[in-house]
């Protein structure tokens, strides 16, 4: 899957789901702090990821992760294994 795709589908879903203000939501900016999410939303968050783009992901794969970027590296790597 091309990465624009992910990004674009990532960023639509976290607005949508998550109500995240798509201007707050940057490569380089943080994760944790934009999303705000409390351990509860992470569920929900993965949830979304694996029905949207169909991968599972457990809480090793979210090491490092602390930033947009290496969360659309992580599913972009995902979706391509």
């Amino acid at each position: 899957m091309d990465t624009n795709l992910i990004v674009e589908k990532v960023n639509e879903f976290l607005i949508e789901e998550f109500e995240v203000d798509g201007e707050d939501i940057s490569p380089e900016a943080d994760l944790k702090e934009t999303l705000d999410l409390d351990s509860l939303d992470y569920v929900d968050l993965v949830v979304a990821i694996e029905a949207t783009f169909g991968v599972k992901l457990v809480g090793e794969d979210f090491v490092g992760v602390d930033n947009f970027q290496k969360f659309y590296d992580l599913i972009e790597k995902k979706v391509n294994s």
